[in-house]
């Protein structure tokens, strides 16, 4: 199916840069605005949509969205991207940015978050409150339909719309586990251990953060996914090192919110009894003295330097795995996301 005034030929001037990118945004929320197929707008429930995707969508790097329009070019081995390869790889990289919102918006409900990207969390602003729930819900439903208006007849639809459906699942997973292992009002450390946090990371962030971007390009190549297995488990230690924006420095709210994070399950495995009885005794209180208090243990147990030899250690490990794989330009892609992830460390 055709979307709603899509040209023929599917796009002119497909985007090369972020610019570009978001110029396919504006497409996008345009065809959705004026799409009625299945519901005819109100002026009002379309000025609603309208404010709510811009408020949601397009804020951030857009780094899983472009990466998908880079995976490709990487695994063409540098020859140039049709018009119509750079867009519709560009409408998989919003479909990203739209899965993204939805969860974002969802989980600062869950979260009782204040503020996202600088700005009040969409459920926190005027009129909005919890009408954010469904507005999460709308954001969903519009990856399906982009995807169906783009690439029904595409060989690969099915598997898009099954890849789509498992990292949604897999995220949700990781969240409810990342919920019931720190619930509201109670911490219980003895949970806090390295298996349940690499399950936490890997599902809520490395599936649609990492792994998605990559598996769109493959599917848009022709490739099956269940060749690519062992490429999944490179990314899921990308995001073993890499997944948690807290390591080192960007504590933020994580020892307020008694998070499972990566800083309290080392300092929990190296404590001595005391520091051990402290952290107990003040993690997950937003009191600044417990709060100083953890980040003092923190400090003394060295978990700069633990991490520092961590990392070296995750990162050659990653380059190994990468060079062994067969498909060169694969191992071009790979490289590729190592090295941003690795330099934004720094």
């Amino acid at each position: 199916m055709m979307a709603p005034n899509a040209d023929p030929d599917v796009a002119k001037g497909a985007p090369a840069n972020r610019a570009e990118f978001l110029e396919v945004y504006q497409k996008l929320k345009s065809q959705l605005l004026e799409d009625t197929e299945a519901f005819t707008y109100t002026d009002d429930s379309r000025r609603w949509v309208a404010r709510m995707l811009d408020y949601n969508v397009p804020g951030g790097k857009l780094n899983r969205g472009l990466s998908v329009v880079d995976s490709l070019k990487h695994l063409k081995n540098g020859v140039e991207l049709s018009e119509e390869e750079k867009f519709l790889a560009s409408v998989l990289g919003w479909c990203i940015e739209w899965l993204q919102a939805y969860f974002l918006v969802l989980d600062d409900i869950m979260d009782s978050s204040i503020t996202r990207r600088g700005q009040p969390c969409w459920y926190r602003v005027p009129q909005v409150g919890f009408i954010a729930i469904n507005d999460g819900i709308l954001l969903r439903n519009h990856i399906f339909r982009m995807l169906r208006w783009y690439f029904r007849s595409k060989a690969y639809y099915l598997e898009l719309n099954d890849l789509f459906n498992e990292v949604e699942f897999q995220t949700s997973a990781g969240q409810m586990l990342g919920l019931i292992t720190t619930p509201a009002g109670e911490v219980d450390l003895s949970k806090y251990v390295i298996s349940t946090y690499i399950k936490i990371v890997q599902c809520k962030t490395a599936y649609y953060s990492v792994y998605l971007p990559v598996a769109c390009a493959l599917l848009m190549m022709g490739k099956n996914l269940e060749n690519y297995k062992p490429t999944q488990d490179i990314l899921d230690d990308y995001l073993d090192c890499y997944g948690d924006p807290h390591f080192i420095g960007k504590i933020g709210t994580d020892i307020e919110d008694s998070k499972c994070s990566w800083l309290i399950v080392q300092a929990l495995k190296r404590a001595n009894s005391d520091r051990r009885q402290c952290l107990l005794d003040n993690y997950g209180k937003a009191d600044p003295t417990c709060v100083s208090k953890v980040k003092t243990i923190y400090n003394e147990l060295a978990l700069q330097s633990v991490f520092s030899e961590y990392e070296k250690e995750v990162y050659d490990k990653l380059v190994a795995e990468i060079e062994n794989q067969e498909d060169h330009a694969l191992q071009t892609v790979l490289k590729a996301f190592l090295g941003k992830i690795h330099k934004r460390q720094k």
